[in-house]
């Protein structure tokens, strides 16, 4: 009975701890997106969203309309952004990226 009740404790210990690693270090917002990278230019509209041009590892192009969380609404003049898409959601998560880390063909049109 001792080595049962172990098992079951080691097993829920686990799962548990499992869990909490997945729910802290993955981003849901993530999952199941196509990537787009845009580069920021201009002001946001009077409602915080910025409407920009995307383009996904191929050069095909895609208008983005997202806005920043946060404090400052507006990001930094000129900034690379890798942009998660969803179909049914658009716009569903972003960050910063370098230019070199961008595909060639969407670094060449956002040049």
């Amino acid at each position: 009975m001792k080595k049962i009740i172990t098992i079951i404790s080691v097993i829920a210990v686990v799962v548990i701890f499992g869990g909490l690693f997945v729910i802290q270090n993955v981003n849901f917002n993530k999952l199941g997106t196509e990537k787009y990278y845009v580069q920021t230019k201009g002001e946001p509209n009077d409602s915080g969203e910025y409407t920009l041009p995307g383009y996904d590892k191929d050069g095909k192009e895609k208008t983005l309309t997202f806005m920043r969380a946060g404090k400052d609404r507006r990001f930094k003049e000129n900034a690379y952004l890798c942009v998660y898409v969803k179909d049914e959601k658009g716009v569903t998560s972003y960050e910063e990226v370098k230019k070199e880390d961008i595909p060639d063909k969407a670094k060449e049109k956002l040049q």
